[in-house]
């Protein structure tokens, strides 16, 4: 996480992550992406889906980080905020201050689409710049990470830590806690895009 510096194709994520039709005949249209641009896109091992397979063409951003899938599910900002929201106050490496940031749970999010619930289940976690993380489904419930949608108040913004922050309250976690700030959030992708869920 520290010193991270975005890559110039950030230009192209708003292509890369365009909204997409429902797919005809396979599972629902209720994504809330068909008129606003998505966002995050979830790929793997879920059960819902409302966009098609990576396109080449049109997905440059996810063909430069290598990431391709047949299918996903796709979320707008107006979709993750109008779920449930969940709020913590973790001071941050950046300022080394305490702020406080929303959003829904990330397990609630993966529930949502239908992920695995076996604790083993892996949660890629991929930020426009190509940093990732990789946890386990056991370890997002046990962190209570949060898609952040908003810091202190107000929609994060791209550029900043934003727009999707996947994040959890370490000052409320023993084991990080003890640790020097800097490396609390090293599981901790800002400008998340992308979520990979791999089954055990």
């Amino acid at each position: 996480m520290d010193k991270r510096q975005f890559l110039s194709s950030a230009v192209a994520f708003g292509a890369a992550t365009s909204a997409r039709p429902a797919l005809a005949g396979k599972n629902d249209a209720s994504g809330a992406c068909a008129t606003s641009p998505a966002l995050l896109t979830i790929s793997g091992s879920i059960k819902r889906r409302n966009r098609g397979e990576f396109d080449p063409a049109l997905d440059q951003l996810f063909g430069k980080q290598l990431v391709k899938f047949p299918d996903a599910y796709t979320h707008s900002f107006q979709s993750l905020a109008s779920l449930p929201a969940i709020t913590i106050r973790p001071t941050l490496e950046y300022d080394a201050q305490p702020h406080t940031l929303s959003g829904p749970l990330l397990s609630d999010v993966l529930q949502g689409v239908g992920a695995p619930d076996a604790g083993a289940t892996k949660v890629m976690l991929r930020a426009i710049d190509g940093y990732g993380a990789m946890v386990t489904l056991d370890t997002v419930r046990a962190y209570r990470y949060i898609v952040a949608t908003h810091l202190d108040g107000k929609p994060m913004p791209l550029g900043g830590l934003g727009p999707l922050w996947a994040v959890y309250d370490a000052d409320r976690i023993p084991e990080l806690a003890s640790k020097p700030l800097k490396e609390r959030f090293v599981s901790c992708p800002w400008a998340l895009y992308h979520v990979q869920v791999s089954a055990a």
